[in-house]
């Protein structure tokens, strides 16, 4: 069969696969819209999610285009310091411990709906609540633009030129709004089912493929060994740093680097530093602090869904994927041409896949696509749709959520606080639409910019993580020193960021992520410095007392039966962990296990011993997101019965507003006291 015959029939492939997907996806979105009779419904799903669409659904919102797209680039560019990042499955479920139990059962006593109207009504302020739709606007804008255009990207690769990227982009985004709109957090749950099988599957097979034209188990590790003895390295060696002057693509270069920053001086042997992989992880934080996922908590029938979702769908299923299928796919593709420098140097054991240098590494899963599609068409075409899947899974709890924020947060609560079911569904499908619209704009006209304004989604979320503890943990933290602490993060992420620079043209005497230290985190230092020092100002007797209704309840409904020693060990365990795992000690993993240059022979797994370290950890990291959630109780069902106060925040007391007319609820939750029930 010649070339056109093959893209031809590979084009017919995703097509027809393709047809299928959209049909299950516009199923869900009209029986989804049948049920959505109320607005609690469209954004909550009447707040009756079962376990089985929660579990698959939240596991794609956190993990589907990192799965299918982000990790794989980065071994493929930077080689296994980057497969720390893989951790990302047992450090979301960590957050999701602390905050998804707590958080749903806030949203049942009080009738939430959003996450912004939970932090109104804790800290009796807006600001939090304008930057919680702020963040909600970057992932629903920016961040949804860059989803969308690699997705479009990936097809116009798969088809050969077949279909453009723009053309493939807007086509793709269709279908999403549609049953976005019409069914609102019902129809994504559903669809996810689906979405998360499919990308499990296309993960999986797209690592076995990197294996097997790779040579198999042995012949790859034994290509790695002869890479790993060599002086090429893409950030060159460490020279003496971090346990050895070994090649940089299999060790972490050192526990810091006080380097001035990215843009202006190159860290020596490379950026993956010990302080780079654990900042980095903690601006991953920022899915889990994402309004996405509060509203996600809010929308459970019980917290019995969050401990598998933790324990079984996160920390071991995504971690397989990550761990063992997603790194094959990155080594592969280094060994296969895909990494210039490696097959230049003739290190290459084929080259059979397209040289992906210049920032085109995330479309390694589109390559070994095209490769599959020249002798299975009919197997690229189901792995195409895959891809898609993965790139857009969470594309549309982030739609709904933005959709969900700027009905409640801003329209209903400034201009129409009586807005009935209709109009706030009206309203909330118009602020999607609106929202995919410009994603798509600014995927199709500002790459740069859309690309700069993206990568402020996790890093902007991860502010929201003092407040989210003070709501949840710390009745100490104060109105005004969160509030002021949420700004004074924000700046400092975005003068850390590489927006920062773009703004001052370079004119910050630092680059971006200064001594290998994400954006996330140097927001986050000055927001907890800023909060902990204006707490200690400001406190007041009367805000105490009203805070702590909130928390006595937390303290009668989510109180742990285990003793004092299981707690204690819990801490220890975690803090050691965090050290070995994703810390300082991770530099031990370098050599522990063989060092990197020492041929195949030292090897003591057959396999690089960063690689080994990295499955060692990650097994233990199981056993700890198991202790946590389910023997510390932190994601299991409440000690008592949750009785509401209100069926819905839209319930509560009228008063006057801002702008006329009356405000809306009063969010004043009433005394508890010994006597009331729940």
């Amino acid at each position: 069969m010649d070339s056109n015959s093959l893209y031809a029939s590979a084009l017919l492939w995703v097509f027809f696969f393709l047809a299928l997907y959209w049909a299950f996806c516009l199923f869900w979105g009209i029986r989804s819209a049948r049920q959505a009779d109320t607005a609690r419904s469209f954004f909550l799903a009447d707040r009756d999610l079962g376990v089985w669409p929660f579990v698959m659904a939240t596991t794609a919102t956190a993990f589907a285009g990192w799965i299918f797209i982000g990790e794989p680039a980065l071994i493929l560019r930077d080689g296994l310091p980057a497969g720390y990042l893989s951790f990302a499955a047992i450090v979301i479920p960590l957050a999701g411990a602390f905050l998804m139990k707590r958080q749903w059962l806030l949203g049942k006593r009080y009738g939430y709906v959003t996450p912004g109207e939970m932090f109104a009504d804790y800290f009796q302020s807006d600001v939090i609540r304008v930057f919680t739709a702020v963040v909600a606007g970057l992932f629903s804008i920016p961040f949804l633009g860059l989803l969308l255009g690699s997705a479009g990207q990936l097809v116009s690769i798969v088809t050969d030129g077949a279909l453009s990227r723009d053309t493939a982009m807007w086509m793709l985004s269709v279908v999403l709004v549609i049953y976005v709109t019409l069914g609102g957090i019902r129809a994504v749950a559903q669809v996810s089912t689906l979405q998360t099988l499919l990308i499990a599957v296309g993960t999986v097979i797209l690592g076995l493929a990197a294996l097997h034209l790779a040579g198999g188990f042995d012949t790859m590790n034994r290509a790695l060994a002869s890479l790993a003895e060599s002086p090429v390295g893409q950030w060159g060696t460490t020279q003496g740093r971090g346990g050895g002057d070994f090649n940089a693509w299999f060790a972490v270069t050192g526990v810091a680097q006080w380097t001035e920053g990215l843009g202006r001086e190159t860290p020596v042997g490379g950026p993956w530093t010990a302080l780079m992989v654990l900042t980095f992880l903690v601006s991953f934080i920022g899915i889990q602090a994402s309004p996405a996922f509060s509203m996600w908590a809010y929308s459970s029938r019980d917290p019995k869904a969050f401990a598998p979702q933790q324990l079984w769908a996160s920390a071991c299923a995504a971690g397989l994927l990550l761990f063992i299928f997603v790194t094959l796919q990155g080594l592969g593709g280094m060994l296969l041409g895909a990494n210039a420098q490696v097959a230049d140097a003739g290190y290459a054991i084929a080259r059979v896949l397209p040289d992906l240098s210049g920032e085109q590494q995330g479309m390694l899963s589109a390559a070994f696509m095209a490769l599959i599609g020249k002798s299975a068409p009919w197997l690229s075409g189901i792995l195409a749709v895959c891809a898609v899947v993965a790139i857009t899974a969470c594309a549309g709890a982030y739609m709904t959520t933005a959709g969900a924020v700027a009905t409640r947060d801003l329209y209903k609560h400034y201009f129409n606080p009586l807005a009935d079911d209709q109009l706030q569904k009206r309203f909330s499908r118009i602020s999607i639409l609106i929202a995919t619209v410009l994603a798509l704009l600014m995927a199709t006209f500002a790459r740069g910019g859309i690309v700069s304004l993206g990568s402020l989604a996790l890093s902007f979320s991860v502010q929201l993580l003092p407040a989210l503890l003070a709501v949840m943990w710390i009745p100490w933290f104060t109105r005004h020193g969160v509030t002021a602490g949420l700004l004074v993060g924000a700046v400092a992420v975005v003068l850390t960021d590489p927006l920062g620079q773009l703004i001052t043209a370079g004119s910050l005497p630092w680059g971006y992520w200064p001594w290998t230290i994400h954006a996330a985190v140097w927001g986050l230092a000055a927001n907890l410095a800023v909060c902990t020092l204006g707490s200690a100002v400001t406190q007041n007797e009367t805000e105490s007392a009203r805070r702590g209704t909130f928390h006595a309840f937390l303290r009668d409904h989510a109180g742990r039966s285990t003793g004092r020693r299981i707690v204690t060990f819990a801490w220890v365990l975690t803090i050691g962990w965090v050290f070995l795992a994703i810390g300082p000690g991770i530099v031990l993993g370098n050599y522990l296990f063989g060092e990197p240059g020492a041929g195949f022979g030292a090897w003591d797994f057959l396999m690089p011993s960063i690689w080994a370290w990295q499955l060692l950890w990650w097994g233990l990291g199981v056993l700890l997101v198991w202790l946590l959630a389910y023997r510390m109780e932190l994601s299991t069902q409440p000690s008592r019965q949750v009785v509401a106060l209100r069926e819905d925040a839209t319930l509560g007391r009228s008063r006057p507003g801002r702008f006329g007319g009356v405000r809306g609820p009063d969010f004043s939750p009433r005394p508890l006291t010994g006597a009331e029930p729940g």
